[in-house]
């Protein structure tokens, strides 16, 4: 008999402590929502905080490719994972944003999940809740990159692959990196050399950014796109300022952050705005 109640005891215990299942989300509360585990669940964003793709200036041909494959995407047609590369801070996670809102406002149906890095090897679990959903999603893994013994990169697979099951045909995932190869160069010549056969020991890690159907480079903008992009948000959020003004400040506040970017531009603005008294809505 007391064997029974430890037992039971233990029973109950390790049902306390196991997380519930996700059951059948609500896809429809809402046009975003993030992933979590511990337990898994698609917690619905209300307002997702981005910028409108017509205020990101000074990465046109990237913004037409990533936005053509997204409407293809919205419309029920083949589309392309997405690797955005590069530069920080020029716009990479904004244009994915930004291009699921021009999506959305044609096929409401279109969700837009981000996923933590850290929580790839959910993946898995998380395609079994999306595949056969009406919906379609795009699924967002923002500044990817992999260190020296991170396993991570073999769940991302279950998505870029598929596995024996094939990527759900209502599934795409756009990452962005400031790596072209997701991982430091140096790891990848350390393993080259100590191997006993080099280029087996790295092509698996290295061929994980070809899985990608697109990549899109990002790169440091010059001076007369850091001042359009300024000179647009300005304009768009009505704060009044000359451009001989707007120039010798902007090319100041570029001086003393050490670089030109759109992140930069965005900081200055939040300066100005705060200076003018104007009030800025929430940006990505």
């Amino acid at each position: 008999m007391a064997s029974q109640d430890a037992m039971t005891r233990i029973a109950e215990a390790l049902e306390r402590i196991s997380p519930p299942g996700i059951g059948t989300p609500d896809l429809d509360a809402a046009e975003a929502f993030v992933w979590h585990v511990s337990p898994d669940r698609l917690e619905p964003v209300p307002v997702v905080s981005r910028v409108d793709i017509g205020l990101l200036v000074g990465i046109e041909r990237s913004r037409d490719t990533l936005l053509a494959n997204t409407m293809q995407f919205a419309k029920g047609f083949p589309a392309n994972n997405v690797l955005l590369w590069g530069a920080r801070g020029m716009g990479k996670s904004s244009l994915v944003k930004a291009a699921h809102a021009e999506a959305a406002k044609a096929a409401p149906s279109v969700k837009l999940i981000e996923l933590q890095r850290e929580d790839l090897p959910s993946i898995g679990r998380l395609l079994n809740i999306l595949r056969g959903s009406s919906n379609r999603f795009i699924l967002f893994c923002d500044d990817l990159s992999f260190d020296k013994d991170d396993s991570h990169y073999k769940s991302l697979k279950a998505v870029l692959d598929g596995g024996i099951e094939g990527r759900p045909e209502n599934v795409v995932l756009y990452a962005t990196s400031n790596r072209r190869h997701l991982m430091p160069r140096d790891m990848i010549e350390n393993e080259r050399q100590s191997s006993i056969n080099p280029t087996e020991a790295v092509e698996e890690k290295v061929s994980l950014s070809d899985r990608f159907g697109l990549w899109l480079g990002f790169h440091a903008c010059d001076q007369d796109n850091f001042l359009s992009m300024i000179r647009g948000y300005c304009d768009a959020y009505g704060i009044d300022i000359d451009d001989q003004t707007l120039r010798a400040e902007a090319v100041e506040w570029s001086q003393t952050r050490g670089g030109r970017s759109g992140r930069v531009a965005w900081q200055y603005v939040t300066d100005l705005a705060g200076r003018r008294g104007v009030r800025l809505s929430s940006q990505g």
